[in-house]
């Protein structure tokens, strides 16, 4: 009877793997041959910056991998909303993705009725990309060295201390903000159109600090013009594991800046987890993962449900902060 027992196991399982078998099959033949041109890749930013170097040695390993192009496109204007359109109208083949930040998918919908909410839900995520936490920095010429010691001067002095920012609403500001409810402390926050204008004064000593992706300010530290006082989250990149974090000082103080590549909401789920499956590969590739960790930026193969979570994440985190700091930019 035993042995009758087991035969019948073993029959029920090959008729298990068969039927699987066939689903895969069946899975794979449905999904369009991918790639089968040119695939481009969107950035809602401007060339040059640390989301742009990240996308285009990207794709210098996905053309070498797929054997078919991969280009970048940048659209940084409008918030990066025409970018998310661009993407969300093309055709769900697989060859137009977006390589969009936290601040696209969350901060922008949460702040603006233009902020692009309609364009997000529009798209489907694949992948993880990339992660960093940002570092907070004062001008050389301040006598401040550490996180407490800005805090005690900030305690010290209401409403002297200034954190500039590249706009309202943007990443810098909502982490002045959190600064400001844990530290309880009066700072002032000074927007400036863009970046250039506030890491000139930040130099001067015009303003006191600012939070900012690492990369971008490298060059200034290495100088000595700028001084960075610590991350705002752990890190294994070399230019940054070793600083001291803002928890240290603030406990629960605690963000990253993050990148994930999006599809046309349309795209079939096989086809999404196919280029999920080479994105991962491209981003575990060491000579790739050497020369961005070296930049301060940690990539991050993941799936889409890692992307979802993310998400989550920082819209609980975030709008906590937008609610509590009373914040709209429309």
């Amino acid at each position: 009877m035993r042995v009758m027992s087991t035969l019948k196991n073993t029959h029920r399982w090959w008729a298990l793997f068969g039927a699987f078998a066939v689903c895969a099959t069946a899975i794979a033949q449905s999904a369009p041959a991918w790639p089968s041109k040119n695939i481009r890749i969107v950035v809602p930013y401007a060339a040059g910056g640390p989301a742009d170097l990240v996308a285009r040695e990207l794709a210098q390993v996905l053309t070498a991998e797929l054997k078919q192009s991969v280009v970048v496109e940048n659209m940084g204007d409008a918030m990066g909303v025409p970018a998310l359109g661009a993407v969300a109208r093309a055709e769900p083949d697989g060859h137009t993705l977006l390589m969009a930040a936290v601040g696209n998918v969350v901060l922008q919908p949460m702040l603006s009725k233009q902020g692009g909410a309609d364009l997000v839900a529009k798209l489907r995520p694949v992948s993880t990309v990339s992660t960093a936490p940002h570092v907070l920095v004062t001008s050389a010429k301040l006598p401040i060295r550490s996180v407490q010691e800005l805090v005690d001067y900030a305690r010290a002095n209401p409403g002297k201390v200034s954190f500039a920012s590249a706009g309202t609403g943007g990443t810098a500001h909502l982490a002045m903000e959190m600064f400001k409810s844990l530290s309880k402390t009066d700072v002032l926050h000074v927007p400036y159109k863009g970046s250039s204008g506030s890491v000139n004064d930040l130099v001067s000593g015009q303003v006191t600090a600012l939070f900012s992706s690492y990369p971008s300010l490298q060059g200034l530290v290495d100088k000595g013009l700028l001084r960075v006082l610590a991350a705002t989250a752990p890190s294994q990149s070399p230019a940054t594991k070793s600083l001291p974090l803002m928890s240290a000082t603030l406990p629960g103080y605690d963000y990253t800046t993050w990148y994930a590549m999006y599809a046309p909401l349309a795209t079939p789920t096989p086809l999404v987890q196919r280029i999920q499956q080479a994105l991962n590969q491209a981003l575990r590739q060491p000579g790739l993962v050497a020369k961005i960790e070296a930049a301060g930026t940690e990539l991050h193969p993941g799936t889409a449900q890692e992307v979802q979570a993310w998400t989550q994440r920082d819209t609980d985190k975030w709008s906590r902060v937008i609610r509590e700091a009373k914040i709209a930019i429309d």
